[in-house]
């Protein structure tokens, strides 16, 4: 009985243990400053002009971009992949830094199987409400840890957490080497928990098809994964091909 007790102790104890190192790892990337990236992936020449946000790809082209925001939660990142391969389509993400140093293996299939990721900060944080160092750090520290889980760079692009942006944010994104890209149609599919329906995020995205429309979506509910292989099907139909943002531009 005593040994029980003890080994219960000490287990209690190892698990308070790692729950404390995790916290601390993640209290030190958001306190670290800016990482010096410029000797892992060259800067991009910043001249003091902030190049204009991306809202909407090529025009001229029946072409869509379909970009999945990775900040919070997993349920649909399977799916998106899948489907994506089904229908030979190359994705864009926006990951947080967090997101991806908890889900390395997540983040190394979605490179393998050929998809674009960029920036999305490091912990999905209201950049209007930071220091100009603090967002330099939500940007650089992202960088460095997609650097760590996968050995590339995030430049040249990041989309900022809840669109929330202002001309100090772009300035300094841009002197770090990024440029803005922003949504055409933001499809809802995080208001799942709000009663939002697999019919309503459908009906956003048809109801906006026009060539070089950006879509966002996200990788955490499970709309998403549920519906993309009937979206894509009917995006088709309709004469449009699904792109990544690179490719759509």
């Amino acid at each position: 009985m005593v040994r029980m007790r003890h080994s219960m102790r000490t287990l209690v104890l190892l698990v308070i243990l790692l729950a404390i190192m995790s916290s601390l790892y993640v209290f030190n990337r958001l306190s670290e400053p800016p990482v010096e990236i410029a000797d892992i992936v060259p800067s991009i020449p910043f001249d003091g002009k902030v190049p204009p946000e991306i809202a909407r790809g090529n025009a001229t082209k029946n072409q869509v971009i379909f970009t999945f925001d990775a900040g919070s939660g997993t349920a649909s990142v399977s799916p998106i992949l899948d489907t994506l391969r089904k229908h030979g389509v190359r994705g864009t993400f926006f990951m947080t830094g967090i997101w991806a140093l908890q889900n390395p293996e997540l983040v190394q299939r979605i490179l393998a199987e050929g998809h674009e990721v960029f920036n999305h900060t490091f912990d999905h944080a209201y950049l209007t409400q930071i220091t100009d160092t603090e967002i330099a750090s939500q940007l650089n520290n992202m960088n460095a840890a997609l650097m760590e889980v996968a050995g590339t760079s995030t430049k040249p692009y990041f989309r900022p957490p809840y669109g929330d942006r202002d001309a100090r944010v772009l300035k300094i994104a841009a002197a770090n080497g990024y440029q803005s890209v922003y949504w055409s149609a933001d499809a809802g599919d995080w208001m799942e928990n709000e009663g939002r329906t697999a019919d309503e995020v459908k009906s956003t995205i048809y109801s906006n098809l026009y060539p070089g429309a950006i879509f966002l979506m996200h990788v955490g509910d499970t709309i998403t994964g549920s519906i993309l292989d009937e979206v894509l099907t009917t995006v088709e139909q309709r004469g449009y091909k699904a792109v990544s943002l690179t490719q759509g531009l």
